[in-house]
């Protein structure tokens, strides 16, 4: 890290004392040209990769992929089982690679972590009141806690939404910090809920924002409202986690999540984080996918470049 770098990045940690010096920064962030973003991220949506190159991009496609289940119906069994295929996405073929992590909710994570111990794909789970967000600070943070000592290695929380609009910018940092202090040594991926931000600008606040809690990890969507991941969006957060980098010396990590279902939605992602921010972040450590049934296209699409034959969609296991 530049001593330029160091400064920069002493200097932004001081702002979270301050709810004025806080709001002053962030409205202080060049606004979003909405026209500009959408038509940008519109034209590195048509770029087409072939052979080689898509089978290379769908393979590292899987390894980022969060294979996601946070439904009221989980039960052991289906966690486990999801767990089994995130070791190994295709049994057929043990070249096809694991994926990034498995996320569920923190009383599913024992018997998650019964599965995956001692391997190399992570355990994701979410937290603090998620999806909503709306409970006590105390209330949270034992979520946290309790994720975290079950044997998640990540954390997924969900922002307050309703404090971050309202501009209690202070009260949202001091939130991500006292999370981030709860995970110890996971990782902390922090949920913005994109769709409830409204504008573009409220977006690239709230990553800025995140990444000064000392967030891991900006993460677009709960998948739990309407609009989840946008490329668009996608594409403001990346802006704002290579301008932090550039600023602090610190990386950051990007998952969109919620609506990514096909391995063309996917390969476009790719396009879009190798355009904007560089080859550092196509890596499972600093770029996922939250997504279930993506998975299953992924997987249908490497059979098909493999074999020449396309996969029945009830080859592989529904998620």
């Amino acid at each position: 890290m530049t001593a330029t770098a160091t400064s920069a990045r002493s200097d932004l940690s001081e702002l979270g004392r301050s709810e004025t010096a806080l709001r002053t920064f962030l409205h202080g962030l060049p606004g979003v040209d909405q026209v500009g973003a959408e038509q940008r991220a519109a034209q590195l949506g048509t770029r087409s990769i072939k052979t080689t190159a898509k089978a290379q991009a769908i393979d590292l496609a899987i390894s980022m992929v969060d294979l996601t289940t946070l439904e009221g119906a989980d039960t052991p069994g289906k966690v486990r089982a999801l767990a089994a295929k995130a070791l190994r996405p295709d049994p057929a073929d043990p070249s096809c690679p694991h994926v990034g992590a498995v996320c569920v909710y923190p009383s599913m994570v024992p018997h998650v972590a019964d599965v995956l111990r001692g391997s190399a794909v992570h355990l994701a789970s979410v937290a603090t009141s998620f999806p909503s967000g709306q409970a006590p600070l105390e209330i949270k943070l034992a979520d946290t806690r309790a994720a975290v000592e079950a044997g998640a290695d990540e954390i997924d929380m969900v922002i307050n939404r309703g404090a971050f609009l309202a501009g209690r910018y202070s009260e949202v940092y001091d939130e991500i910090v006292a999370t981030k202090q709860a995970c110890g040594d996971a990782h902390l991926k922090v949920i913005l809920e994109t769709g409830e931000l409204a504008t573009y600008d409220n977006v690239r606040r709230a990553s800025w924002l995140a990444m000064l809690a000392g967030g891991d990890f900006i993460k677009t969507s709960t998948g739990k409202v309407p609009v989840a991941a946008t490329l668009p969006v996608t594409l403001v957060m990346l802006e704002a986690v290579r301008d932090f980098r550039a600023a602090t010396g610190r990386q950051v990590g990007v998952k969109p999540a919620g609506g990514i279902r096909t391995t063309k939605d996917a390969i476009k992602y790719l396009v879009m984080v190798n355009e904007v921010v560089g080859p550092d972040w196509l890596h499972p450590d600093w770029f996922r996918f939250g997504a279930s049934s993506l998975l299953n296209d992924l997987l249908m699409q490497r059979t098909k470049l493999t074999t020449g034959v396309y996969a029945g969609p009830d080859y592989f296991t529904l998620d």
